[in-house]
């Protein structure tokens, strides 16, 4: 598994402070904001990444818990584990019987939430395109948008209410960026809708290839999460 470099997004080490985290982010959406840059495709991915890592590093909490994992995931490619005390047979199973649960109760529903989400997204863009303008079109295309605003808010409502073993921390983090950048994709392509400017679409549709990206690193987490 492996997480995107935020701090190496904003040109930062990891010991920056808040404010220098603050200070990066505006130089850098100053310098590849698109009505500033004529890389156009190149300016507007970049202010994608800018924007997730912000996200992320700008709120403590959400950059504490990122670093956890950077730290797991550092061990793990050296071969070293994290400190972990010896744990008898009893305890271990208890692990593994919390992780069988979190998984069934939490991982499970959630991402079959973010597939009806994510899925069906392409196909109405598709009916959509035939005639941006056409009342029955545009109100199919937002009771989707609306529909998934609604899934969204189940899934994130289950994986707050049901803490995660530590065994899933990995799993749950990729679950937790993947839905904020459906959020964002949803509000991108709703406002779309609004005034027909092609760039909340496009980039409604990069959010939403940043989620499935997402989803695909907390599948891979599962199995490797997932005692043979």
């Amino acid at each position: 598994m492996s997480l995107p470099d935020h701090y190496s997004t904003l040109e930062l080490t990891p010991t920056a402070s808040q404010r220098e985290i603050k200070q990066a982010y505006r130089r850098l959406v100053k310098q590849f904001h698109p009505d500033t840059n004529n890389q156009s495709n190149h300016s507007h991915e970049k202010m994608l990444r800018l924007n997730f890592a912000y996200e992320i590093l700008g709120d403590p909490a959400q950059r504490q818990a990122y670093d956890q994992q950077r730290l797991v995931i550092g061990s793990r490619s050296f071969g070293f584990a994290v400190n972990i005390p010896t744990e008898n047979y009893h305890q271990a199973r208890q692990k593994d019987q919390d992780f069988a649960l979190w998984l069934r109760n939490v991982y499970e529903p959630v991402s079959k939430i973010i597939r009806n989400i994510i899925r069906p997204l392409q196909e109405q863009i598709d009916q959509l395109a035939a005639d941006p303008f056409d009342d029955v079109l545009l109100e199919e295309f937002q009771g989707y948008l609306g529909k998934s605003a609604t899934l969204l808010s189940a899934a994130r409502s289950r994986l707050q209410t049901c803490p995660n073993p530590a065994r899933a921390g990995a799993i749950a983090l990729n679950l937790y960026y993947c839905l904020n950048q459906i959020d964002d994709g949803l509000e991108d392509l709703y406002t779309f809708t609004l005034n027909f400017d092609d760039s909340y679409l496009h980039t409604g549709q990069e959010l939403f290839r940043i989620a499935t990206g997402l989803f695909r690193e907390a599948n891979a987490a599962v199995k490797t999460s997932t005692p043979l």
